[in-house]
């Protein structure tokens, strides 16, 4: 199974006009590049703008599979745009469902690793203009990844993608989003979440206020 990098893109904070014609300051716009540099706290020329919600140094790399793009195009009737998820890598055969919390993965010079199941937020319905976006991609869990640097250096958009560390605890990004976005999860299965050693900061606050309720 091939993993390759279908789009790479960055992009910092600005103040832009959406469709709807409101201006909104975000960093949710990603222009495509060649290369870019990863750092350990994030890509060069990169940023996001809400920083309690948003970035942190074990979440400095947003993955998107390419594949859910042509879901979104069936189901709106419309394509979206390239980067319609503030990702920074497009990216085949690395889904939610095969993905684990702890995975590592070689690009190029750089190793990152899966820490968390990505919480979506409305911005992205606001960026593309459509409506019932939001709700969709909460529904269905395809909502793309998010990652730390172990090792910084150079990616380019040709490099391949080599897994290089599989966990074998379960814990994929799907079955978080069952057991958390969803809310399905028993105490038992949030415990099973916490206890894997390479998940964010924030996604871990996340689950241990569930187990608290």
């Amino acid at each position: 199974m091939e993993r390759k990098i279908i789009h790479l893109a960055v992009g910092k904070p600005k103040n832009l006009t959406l469709p709807s014609n409101k201006r909104m300051m975000t960093g949710i716009e990603k222009k495509l590049v060649k290369k870019a540099q990863l750092t350990m706290n994030g890509f060069d020329n990169d940023a996001p703008h809400n920083l309690k919600y948003h970035g942190g140094a074990d979440r400095t790399v947003c993955i998107y599979p390419y594949e859910h793009y042509a879901k979104w195009a069936e189901m709106f009737g419309e394509e979206l745009q390239v980067t319609a998820f503030g990702e920074n890598l497009i990216v085949t055969n690395m889904l939610e469902s095969t993905v684990h919390i702890g995975d590592k993965f070689q690009i190029g010079e750089t190793v990152i690793q899966v820490t968390e199941a990505r919480n979506p937020c409305s911005t992205i319905e606001k960026f593309n203009g459509i409506p019932n976006l939001y709700k969709a991609i909460r529904e269905t869990g395809l909502t793309g990844y998010l990652c730390r640097t172990i090792t910084s250096g150079e990616i380019s958009e040709t490099d391949k993608i080599r897994q290089i560390h599989q966990e074998s605890h379960g814990v994929t990004v799907a079955f978080c989003h069952e057991k958390v976005l969803h809310k399905k999860g028993t105490k038992e299965d949030f415990e099973r979440i916490l206890a894997v050693q390479a998940l964010s900061e924030r996604y871990r606050n996340q689950v241990e206020k569930l187990i608290k309720k």
